[in-house]
């Protein structure tokens, strides 16, 4: 019997083991032995230093670095300014983006995405605020966010759907300068409550602990994709195999949990769905 079982162990991992084939990478890409990858690390938890080590961490760092192991090459990171990214594969500097870009119709026209993160507006207050509960609780109130983003519109059209829909008053939306300045006029008052990202909201939580608390889930989404060369399918399935290979044996799941961001995770590796 111990025999037997034996025997179906090892049967079992010896199909583990051959269900999982690294995918056919470019020839040039074999050729260098490495993937040259885009990183501006000013976006933390996705991207940015260890403040004690001064190395690169992050979602997008331990991602890649496990997308490398998957596909058994080396990973460059190179540090390239965000606005400069898209371009960069576009004339082959690097062969991918990986740093919290949106995939948008806009950006599709020149690179192909792969998208593997969700993420979206998030409302958010001062923890002792207990008046204030849940979003709807914010009908009427001034909430401020980044001017920058899409955030402001989104802020109005949630509004509308919701407080104005319900005979409530609107949203008071305050264009502040950024995530760093909506969140200090909130503290001082100015603000009833603010929107950032969701995939931020709990790093920041998590550095000024019991100053903040969401008002409930985000309440649009967007997908954050790993832009790479239109015209370099190849490289595209490999890595989208790579990401569909790590959500399967769960690894892609331990990094999304390591960083609090489980609930922005998704199910399959997808192209161009922004």
């Amino acid at each position: 019997m111990k025999k037997m079982l034996l025997g179906t162990v090892a049967a079992a991992l010896l199909i583990q083991t051959s269900t999982w084939a690294a995918p056919v990478l470019p020839q040039a890409i074999k050729e260098k032995g490495a993937l040259t990858v885009a990183i501006m690390p000013n976006y933390p938890p996705m991207d940015f230093k260890d403040p004690a080590s001064n190395q690169l961490t992050g979602v997008d760092y331990d991602l890649g670095m496990a997308i490398g192991e998957k596909l058994g090459i080396k990973i460059n990171w190179q540090e390239i300014a965000f606005e400069q990214m898209v371009n960069a594969v576009v004339t082959k500097r690097v062969d991918m983006v990986l740093s919290g870009m949106t995939d948008t119709k806009e950006r599709q026209k020149v690179v192909s995405f792969i998208d593997y993160f969700k993420t979206g507006p998030q409302f958010y207050t001062l923890a002792a605020r207990s008046e204030l509960k849940s979003a709807m609780d914010l009908c009427g109130k001034r909430v401020g966010t980044s001017r920058r983003t899409t955030f402001p519109q989104e802020i109005a059209s949630w509004s509308k759907a919701h407080c104005e829909a319900a005979g409530k008053p609107a949203i008071v939306v305050v264009g502040a300068e950024g995530s760093a300045d909506a969140r200090t006029q909130l503290r001082q008052r100015r603000l009833d409550a603010a929107v950032q990202g969701s995939e931020t909201l709990p790093y920041i939580m998590s550095l000024e602990k019991n100053t903040y608390k969401p008002l409930d889930k985000a309440f649009a989404f967007q997908y954050t994709g790993m832009a790479i060369d239109k015209n370099n399918p190849a490289l595209v399935t490999a890595v989208q195999q790579a990401i569909d290979a790590m959500i399967a044996d769960g690894s892609y799941g331990k990094i999304l949990a390591k960083w609090g961001l489980s609930d922005n995770g998704i199910t399959a590796a997808m192209v161009n769905q922004g």
